[in-house]
């Protein structure tokens, strides 16, 4: 059986400078990459999306394919194959420093990705942690689960 891999491929995206109007075109600007760098589709029912400060989306009834990423906003819309909608009325990522958790439908950690806390020597200011708690997911590489 192949390995399955999920991760964090990028850390929500920024409002752009001004003001934050809190229109739903200005909420789906911000956004989560999730990808499946597997050939294997992934069954993400159950599996959650949260930030630091509690703020979970539940992704319901949702297959990510193989090799597929979808894009998680948060404003509100309708849920597509690559684009889902957590539909909020209010931000949930903080422009300055944050981190995106994913866990599975066991509460098992899988990946997360921070930012805005201390810069790696390309400059990027996003971090991924690699430790995934012994649960069969990895961030990188080919695995079993």
């Amino acid at each position: 059986m192949a390995g399955t891999l999920c991760s964090i491929e990028s850390s929500p995206t920024r409002r752009p400078p001004g003001r934050d109007d809190r229109s739903n075109r200005s909420l789906n600007a911000e956004w989560v990459e999730i990808t499946n760098d597997s050939r294997r589709a992934v069954n993400l029912d159950g599996w959650t999306l949260a930030d630091e400060d509690g703020h979970t989306y539940t992704f319901d009834h949702y297959r990510l394919n193989g090799r597929a990423t979808v894009r998680v906003h948060t404003g509100i819309g309708r849920d597509n194959r690559t684009d889902l909608y957590q539909d909020r009325r209010a931000y949930v990522w903080d422009n300055h420093s944050d981190t995106a958790t994913l866990r599975n439908h066991r509460d098992r950690f899988v990946d997360e990705v921070s930012w805005g806390y201390d810069r790696d020597h390309r400059g990027d200011d996003r971090r991924h942690r690699g430790d995934h708690r012994g649960d069969g997911w990895r961030h990188g590489g080919d695995h079993r689960h």
